[in-house]
């Protein structure tokens, strides 16, 4: 059950209450649900009976306690449990939660967290005449086109061709220096280094144009800092270790890529359902790529880390909501790190090893895996960066 089903199972509890003549209140157009605050417990929590008090001329408390048994009764919920002024906190059967978000995911893929249509939302974003200013513009107006949005991007003057060229950089319009666009700036990020020109060999290595480290590694350095902070220009955003966070987001959805390959080739597809791994597993992490837990699955791949993966993955819509709202790319980049770190451990329980044959765990464990491969690459495309089936 996604969030939005859920924000629908809760009207429609509301709507029996009311044709049982629990409640006499008008059933609302939507119900708010979001993860627990803090005194809160279960999957998600929703303020309704707060919400409703007033009409219903009752205490928040005593109409969170009409709704809860409407809510346990519905498909796909466990538990529901009354904390505070009257928030009722739902835990969700976890088979059902992680089959449909990730179903969800497949059927949208790279689309996943985006707008259905355009919002009528119009937005004109306009640069100074800077390198990183210039990107920053272009992967906002991504997000804010995800969103619906209609945008417009302008800069103060033409964009330098490698900009563009090399980095991917599209601008609308521009000014000129003699008569730069009469509007005013609205992306004003901490301009990039200018680079250094190193006069001695003891010196210490000069900072790297951003377009010569090519599009992906360039965009990256320039988009993953926040607005306020200076980005590092070096060769260490080309690096193909672990510390590199852009290697991290890459390899991650390579390896998906590739185990669905490896899938294909054994006679097995993804299909979202019951991973089959079991909430007490072991979570060392140093056996994760050997050895084999009680249900086949590796040891450091328990429950916990799996709720972390679906977690992040149920996170992204929200995620490039406030993207756009606060146009600030940086927080995706981050967003996919925490994805692509969260899947990894998953990566040796999706195949069968040995003679094991192809179970519904496996087809499970490879549609999580593929959802997780479809909201990177649909974040790196918005930051304008590949996302390779190799590497």
């Amino acid at each position: 059950m996604t969030p939005v089903e859920l924000s629908r199972t809760v009207l429609c509890a509301v709507r029996r209450a009311v044709d049982d003549g629990e409640l006499s209140v008008v059933v609302p157009g939507r119900a708010l649900v979001a993860a627990p605050g803090p005194g809160g417990c279960g999957d998600y929590a929703t303020n309704i009976a707060l919400q409703l008090a007033r009409p219903a001329g009752q205490p928040p408390r005593r109409v969170a306690e009409v709704l809860r048994p409407y809510l346990l009764g519905a498909t796909g919920v466990r538990d529901v449990v009354v904390t505070g002024p009257g928030f009722l906190n739902i835990s969700l059967r976890r088979a059902e939660v992680s089959a449909a978000l990730v179903g969800e995911i497949l059927r949208a893929g790279t689309r996943y967290g985006h707008a259905e249509g355009p919002t009528g939302q119009l937005v004109q974003l306009h640069a100074p005449h800077e390198v990183r200013a210039v990107v920053v513009m272009d992967a906002v107006a991504r997000v804010l086109r995800s969103q619906g949005a209609l945008v417009r991007t302008s800069c103060a003057a033409g964009p330098e061709p490698g900009w563009t060229e090399v980095l991917g950089a599209r601008v609308d319009a521009y000014g000129t220096p003699d008569s730069p666009a009469p509007l005013d700036v609205n992306v004003r990020p901490v301009p990039a280094p200018v680079p250094a020109v190193s006069v001695t060999a003891a010196s210490v290595p000069a900072a790297l144009d951003a377009v010569a480290l090519g599009r992906d590694a360039g965009r990256w350095a320039l988009l993953q800092p926040a607005a306020h902070d200076r980005p590092r220009i070096g060769d260490e955003h080309l690096s193909q270790r672990e510390a590199n966070p852009l290697f991290r987001v890459r390899y991650a959805h390579a390896r998906v890529r590739a185990l669905g390959r490896n899938a294909a080739d054994l006679g097995f597809a993804a299909r979202p359902g019951d991973l089959h791994i079991p909430e007490a597993e072991a979570e060392d992490s140093r056996g994760a790529e050997g050895a084999r837990g009680a249900a086949g699955s590796p040891q450091g791949v328990g429950a916990a880390r799996v709720r972390e993966l679906e977690a992040a993955l149920a996170d992204h819509p929200r995620v490039l909501a406030a993207v756009a709202a606060q146009r600030a790319p940086d927080r995706l980049a981050r967003h996919l790190v925490a994805v692509a770190d969260a899947v990894v451990p998953l990566f040796p329980a999706v195949l069968p090893r040995g003679e094991e044959k192809p179970l519904a765990a496996h087809r499970a464990r490879l549609a999580l895996a593929e959802a997780a491969g479809a909201v990177l690459a649909g974040g790196l495309s918005l930051l304008g960066i590949d996302a390779p089936d190799h590497l």
